[in-house]
């Protein structure tokens, strides 16, 4: 075996030129691919991490049928504190969390003496929602990044065209579930950067406050955000989760909870989806690059070497080791290929990182682009490369191993 190694390197660098053009054909391709798949998988990554990280948290739990109704912000289905307690029993079951927050979400009227405009609010404990969203403080532009009870956080949009500013003294106003209207005089302290996608143009209020103005008595929540300690987990984690809350009923023997990853909340996961099958389609062209590749080589070095090869059989060399010489070619050179690609998307990424690329997503601006290579994947790619060479090369291989010495041998 290892003489059949020696004789195809050897044969390999006989034939240089094509060699080497045949392998900086696959390092092209592995570059280009490997590169893409750093680049795009970061950006999917930070697309990710600024919905999850500044607005919906990684999973949400409603009440059932609340999300069919999500934007008329329904009163009439929010969590009771029975459901609450209940909540509470099950996640002593369910592990790998690592902050839970409660949201009160409501819709109201919001003045400034002079002018007045609709709102959506939303309740929080800004302690625990910090935890869970914890790029909401780096969201807010002006005034404090504190949230205390008689203050109101608006978005940037909201401020401008109703001409408000930090300091000033806002009323809201709002409707409970009974109908009954009840508002409170709040001072803005922090104008938000407005976020593309669902809440992005929500303003904030102390979860007190909100109890306040819809007159609750018995605490209810309308949704409850909650963020894991391993994202990696959050398929595992929702089953889980409603696997244990199924067990809650209603009175008609239904769920009582409804469990939603982001990726249910977000139409940005569509976007996330499609940078998947991109990646999917590039992939699979580059199998077709390195395809194609070592099949017009191996052909080639057939027709070329049919004399070689005659005779080669006509001493007593077997078929089988015919055949695996040049399977073992163009293993060599998909290998070579392979390896060479690798570390030459490694050092790509580390130049791009280098240069800090930015760009800008929905209403954020300067977002660093920090390309990460996952060596999984890169390895995937690599020996993904070098099966293609071998199933390249299996149909010259078999040619060149069913070659008649006699015929081989009158070959001009």
């Amino acid at each position: 075996m290892f003489n059949i190694f020696k004789m195809a390197l050897r044969n390999l660098m006989r034939y240089s030129r094509r060699t080497m053009l045949t392998v900086s054909l696959i390092v092209i391709g592995v570059v280009f691919v490997s590169v893409f798949v750093s680049v795009s998988g970061s950006f999917k990554n930070m697309m990710i991490s600024q919905i999850t990280d500044s607005m919906t948290g990684h999973v949400q739990v409603h009440r059932r049928g609340y999300m069919g109704a999500a934007e008329t912000l329904p009163q009439n289905m929010n969590i009771k504190l029975m459901g609450l307690d209940r909540f509470d029993n099950a996640m002593k079951d369910v592990e790998g969390v690592e902050a839970v927050s409660e949201r009160i979400k409501f819709g109201g009227m919001f003045s400034t003496f002079t002018e007045t405009s609709n709102i959506r609010l939303n309740g929080i404990d800004p302690v625990q929602e910090y935890k869970v969203v914890p790029l909401l403080p780096s969201r807010i532009l002006e005034g404090s990044k504190e949230l205390k009870t008689g203050s109101i956080i608006i978005p940037r949009l909201f401020a401008n065209s109703m001409k408000v500013k930090v300091g000033d003294t806002v009323v809201v106003v709002a409707t409970n579930r009974d109908g009954s209207v009840n508002g409170k005089q709040l001072k803005v302290t922090g104008i938000i950067e407005s976020a593309t996608g669902p809440g992005g143009r929500d303003g904030y209020v102390h979860i007190e406050d909100a109890k306040e103005i819809l007159r609750m008595d018995i605490p209810e929540i309308s949704e409850i955000a909650i963020r894991l300690k391993d994202f990696d987990k959050l398929h595992e984690f929702e089953a889980a989760l409603t696997k244990r809350l199924s067990t809650e009923l209603n009175k008609k023997g239904l769920p009582i909870f409804d469990v939603h990853t982001w990726e249910r909340l977000s139409p940005f996961y569509n976007i996330a989806r499609m940078i998947d099958l991109m990646t999917l389609f590039v992939k699979v062209l580059l199998v077709a690059v390195v395809l194609i590749s070592i099949l017009n080589v191996m052909i080639m070095a057939v027709y070329e070497r049919i004399r070689e090869i005659g005779t080669a059989a006509a001493i007593g060399t077997r078929p089988h080791k015919i055949m695996l010489l040049f399977l073992i070619e163009g293993l060599l050179m998909g290998i070579i290929g392979a390896a060479t690609g690798a570390l030459v998307s490694i050092a790509a990424v580390f130049i791009i990182n280098a240069q800090k690329f930015t760009f800008s997503f929905g209403q954020q601006k300067e977002i660093l682009l920090t390309a990460s290579v996952d060596y999984r994947q890169l390895l995937a790619i690599c020996l993904t490369v070098a099966a293609v060479a071998v199933i390249a090369s299996l149909q010259p291989a078999i040619k060149a191993s069913r070659t008649e010495p006699v015929n081989a041998l009158r070959h001009v």
